[in-house]
């Protein structure tokens, strides 16, 4: 028995319980900011849908589809770049270089990952309140985003000094288990066409 067989899903592409089987895995990159900057290798585990002949991969529940920085990184990022804004200053200047710099993080990347969060918790926020007081989390003003975001971190108790990935992990799991999606990204097979957005 395979690994997701084992954990009980179904097929992403066609639905269907034990329609694939595993092949080889890919390596891709996973960097993390916190405590200090790392960049790591790591396998993702692939699968082949016997029903459509097409692959997909089952990403850790630490990485967001697409990026290469942890969700723990971007999210405690986001919290820097709040903390900056807090004391003033415009823009994510202060987050981008409150990092280490070998982390290639610029301003314009701090500014996709909030658009990305806040995406995420929007798409979410039904299943979220189940769980969590997110009164305080909705807006759908372009120009109030980061108070959006800030109200959801709040909400989920993500407004800490030291963030650890053990709180965040809850949240982001207990989305996952409940709905078979990711909180934060979208993964290949629901790109260009209607998925849980």
């Amino acid at each position: 028995m395979d690994f997701v067989s084992s954990i009980g899903i179904r097929c992403p592409v066609c639905g269907r319980e034990q329609c694939y089987r595993e092949i080889t895995p890919y390596w891709r990159y996973a960097i993390d900011l916190f405590p200090g900057y790392s960049k790591e290798r790591i396998p993702v585990a692939r699968f082949l849908c016997r029903q459509s002949g097409k692959t997909f991969s089952l990403l850790p529940i630490q990485m967001i589809p697409y990026f290469q920085y942890t969700a723990h990184a971007v999210i405690r990022v986001l919290l820097l770049a709040l903390t900056v804004r807090e004391t003033g200053q415009r823009g994510f200047h202060g987050a981008a270089t409150g990092v280490d710099p070998d982390s290639g993080m610029t301003p314009w990347l701090v500014t996709c990952w909030f658009m990305t969060i806040v995406r995420g918790f929007r798409r979410a926020h039904a299943t979220l309140i189940q769980w969590y007081d997110l009164s305080g989390a909705r807006s759908r003003e372009k120009s109030k985003v980061c108070e959006e975001v800030s109200g959801y971190f709040s909400g989920l108790d993500w407004l800490r000094k030291v963030l650890k990935w053990d709180l965040m992990a809850l949240a982001v799991t207990r989305y996952s288990r409940q709905t078979s999606f990711f909180l934060f990204g979208v993964p290949s097979q629901w790109r260009g066409r209607e998925g849980p957005l």
